[in-house]
Parts: C-alpha cells; sequence; structure tokens
C-alpha cells in the first residue's frame, strides 16, 4: 500500500462514539459518511468506516472483487436480509446489491477493487 508504511493500527472499534469523533469524515451519499483507513491507487484494495443516518441508502452497486463488511454498531439491510452489529458480510466478485440503514450503522467495509454505482444515485 503506498500510503501505509509496515502497519496501521485503529483502536476503539466496538466504541462507535469514540470511533466517530476519532476520525475524518466525507459525504459519500446522503446521509452517508464515509472516514478511509487506506486506499490503493484508482483501481486497488481500500479500507473505509461507513456512518449512516437513520433512514440512509447507498445506491445499487456492483462488486469488482470481493467486499467484506463488519457491522459495528446499529443495522443495515440489503432487501435480503438485516445484518446487526457483530455480522461479517462478505459479497463476491459479481454481486450486487443496495444498502438501507433504518436505525443508524457504523461499519467497517474492506473492498479488493472499487465498487461500480449501476444507477443515478451516486
Amino acid at each position: 500500500m503506498k500510503d501505509l508504511e509496515s502497519r496501521l493500527v485503529v483502536s476503539g472499534l466496538f466504541d462507535a462514539d469514540q470511533l466517530i469523533a476519532q476520525r475524518q469524515w466525507e459525504p459519500l451519499a446522503e446521509g452517508v459518511q464515509i472516514s478511509t483507513i487506506y486506499a490503493d491507487g484508482e483501481d486497488g484494495a481500500r479500507a473505509a468506516f461507513l456512518n449512516y443516518a437513520p433512514g440512509a441508502r447507498v445506491a445499487a452497486h456492483h462488486h469488482a472483487g470481493y467486499e467484506h463488511i463488519l457491522i459495528l454498531h446499529g443495522d443495515q439491510s440489503d432487501g435480503l436480509q438485516t445484518y446487526t452489529a457483530g455480522m461479517l458480510i462478505i459479497q463476491v466478485p459479481g454481486s450486487q446489491h443496495e444498502i438501507v440503514s433504518s436505525g443508524g450503522c457504523l461499519a467497517l467495509g474492506v473492498w479488493q477493487r472499487p465498487v461500480r454505482f449501476v444507477d443515478n444515485g451516486l
């Protein structure tokens, strides 16, 4: 990774208030903020925290590589299932979904390759 030396340590993963307060956030979609941990160029792997306000959604998107989402606090749904704190969701390459968080959510995302949005949501 170009922006990492030999390792990166992030503490406070299960203290949502602390994690939100210690990170810098940027808008991703209406009601969704992202805080990048690392990014390996435009087409490489990346990891980030996602902070959803209640009712926020991320538009339908396609996965070119694996996506790992660890729910740290709250809930999110992909239309098939609702995922809550402590659940790890792995999307395989070629999969597609959209995400909605009814009550708000803090999640850790790790992407092998960037996602491609398939509608006009982003």
